[in-house]
């Protein structure tokens, strides 16, 4: 079993009222999804929201263990601040 680690960057843009998820990137590292973060801060990047997540996964046999939520900022679907 190989086991990695992924850093994944997830956005979330409206569509009208609704909101959607856009193409989730795949980071070297935490940093740099973190800087990804910095730029919807400072308004270089426009999306509504988003989650930046570690997990192991096996890719070999589509395992994927528990996300680890790192950062989130701005409207990100599901959060318990929503309820």
């Amino acid at each position: 079993m190989a086991l990695a680690e992924r850093i994944v960057f997830q956005p979330f843009l409206w569509q009208g009222a609704v909101l959607r998820a856009g193409a989730p990137i795949v980071c070297p590292s935490v940093e740099d999804a973190r800087r990804r973060v910095d730029k919807i801060r400072t308004g270089i990047l426009h999306v509504a929201g988003a989650v930046v997540v570690r997990m192991e996964v096996d890719e070999e046999i589509g395992d994927y263990g528990e996300p680890e939520y790192l950062e989130q900022i701005g409207h990100v679907p599901g959060t318990e601040e929503d309820a």
